[in-house]
């Protein structure tokens, strides 16, 4: 069973999604019959590689948030992700264009390594303050999973990639993607936002037995593009 999931390195509620995405999937006896291709979709193509900003900023200046709502906001955000194990650090997160880090995931996806890069790329971004724009810091994560970090540097200073990055958000917009993170099961089935644990193995069980899914009660968590992500 193939399950592609569209995301955004900046988006809090894709990190959650593929936490509890993830959980779910140690609980199915056939896990190893799943086949997981991560897409790239991008929330703000206009942010520079260069000029960065912190996340009140950026929702404040940018999006026009007040600060008691960007402060509500990343609380609620904060406890969601407490709950599979994800502590954000937004004090820290520098806000930048993800375009290159979205070459590092389809380099990596490549090799057989999408989940575990984007784990470091989450992990970088929302942890431990990292600027996932920097070239250095990119190869040294593809370097941490194993991947060539000369290789890697070689890609980032060209333009591998930039027509399957454009061609998966493009493919996003055809299929009616308007936030991430969005789960799509053997194109048959599609899960929208980050779930519950609960919510993502059910869903993994039908869509396994081939019924329809059709439960649409559970929060729909996902960034969408101008939102407040």
């Amino acid at each position: 069973m193939k399950i592609e999931i569209w995301s955004d390195v900046m988006c809090p509620f894709c990190y959650i999604g593929k936490k509890s995405f993830e959980l779910a999937l140690d609980k199915i006896s056939y896990k190893d019959k799943i086949d997981v291709e991560w897409k790239s979709f991008q929330l703000n193509s206009n942010l520079s590689k260069t000029e960065i900003i912190s996340i009140e900023d950026y929702l404040i200046r940018r999006k026009g948030f007040s600060k008691e709502q960007v402060e509500q906001m990343n609380q609620q955000i904060y406890d969601m992700g407490e709950r599979v194990g994800i502590h954000f650090n937004f004090d820290e997160v520098k806000v930048v264009d993800t375009s290159d880090a979205h070459k590092l995931i389809h380099f990596a996806q490549e090799n057989g390594k999408g989940s575990e890069i984007e784990e470091e790329l989450f992990k970088a971004y929302f942890i431990e303050g990292k600027n996932v724009a920097d070239f250095e810091v990119l190869s040294d994560l593809s370097d941490k999973i194993g991947l060539d970090k000369e290789k890697t540097l070689e890609i980032l200073n060209s333009d591998s990639y930039v027509f399957d990055i454009a061609s998966d958000i493009l493919e996003a917009r055809n299929i009616g993607v308007t936030g991430v993170p969005f789960f799509v099961i053997d194109r048959k089935y599609t899960i929208s936002g980050a779930q519950s644990i609960e919510y993502f193995e059910s869903a993994l069980i039908q869509a396994y037995e081939k019924h329809y899914l059709n439960d649409s009660s559970q929060l729909n968590a996902s960034c969408e593009i101008d939102s407040d992500c």
